[in-house]
């Protein structure tokens, strides 16, 4: 039995997050202000049959396909809205589960870090894959179980106020997220966060993993 994880639908790409995922995916790439939607299951050998059905039936494109052992995570787009629900539709149909179904997330870590020193922006540069922070900035350290909300925090945040996305990995056993900026603007975020997050309907977290 496929287990859903998570079922995120995001209406509009924020360029940050748009950008950050078009330079760290291996498939078709996305750009701002296009619709996605990202589905995490187990066990992730699954994956494969899910982004099947969803390239089959709509004209929706891939960007990112991750396949472990325990989890699986799939990002499609495209430029019109109900093309991708339409694609959400057909893979919860072929899953025979409701959106519903999926796990509320469960905040682990949501971390600020004010005026950080040169050396430890440094040590975070060296390991990013989005923006860089500097020096004197704050930094916001979020990990969120399942992996796949990583993805809607970030976006949310985007919206929220003028921040940096630093990095984000929205795979495996919790997701990671980093963003950096001033400390008003990394605390509007977090409130945004948090709305979106606990906002999420679904069935109740009871573990990490």
């Amino acid at each position: 039995m496929v287990q859903l994880r998570t079922y995120i639908f995001l209406d509009s790409m924020q360029p940050q997050f748009a950008s950050f995922v078009a330079s760290t995916a291996k498939g078709y790439l996305p750009v701002r202000g296009q619709a996605a939607l990202y589905v995490e299951i187990a066990p992730g050998i699954a994956i494969n049959r899910v982004t099947d059905i969803a390239l089959k039936r709509t004209n929706v494109r891939p960007a990112v396909q991750v396949v472990e052992r325990a989890f699986g995570l799939l990002e499609v787009h495209d430029e019109s809205q109900a093309e991708v629900l339409e694609a959400g539709r057909h893979i919860l149909d072929f899953l025979e589960v409701s959106e519903t179904d999926r796990i509320q997330p469960k905040i682990l870590t949501s971390e600020i870090i004010t005026g950080i020193d040169d050396y430890q922006s440094m040590l975070i540069n060296r390991n990013r894959s989005g923006m860089m922070l500097l020096g004197g900035e704050t930094l916001y350290i979020l990990e969120v179980h399942p992996a796949g909300y990583a993805v809607l925090a970030a976006n949310e945040a985007e919206k929220a106020a003028d921040i940096k996305l630093i990095d984000m990995r929205p795979y495996g056993a919790f997701g990671r997220l980093q963003l950096g900026g001033s400390e008003s603007d990394i605390r509007a975020a977090v409130d945004a966060i948090e709305k979106v997050l606990g906002d999420v309907d679904g069935q109740p977290n009871e573990g990490r993993g």
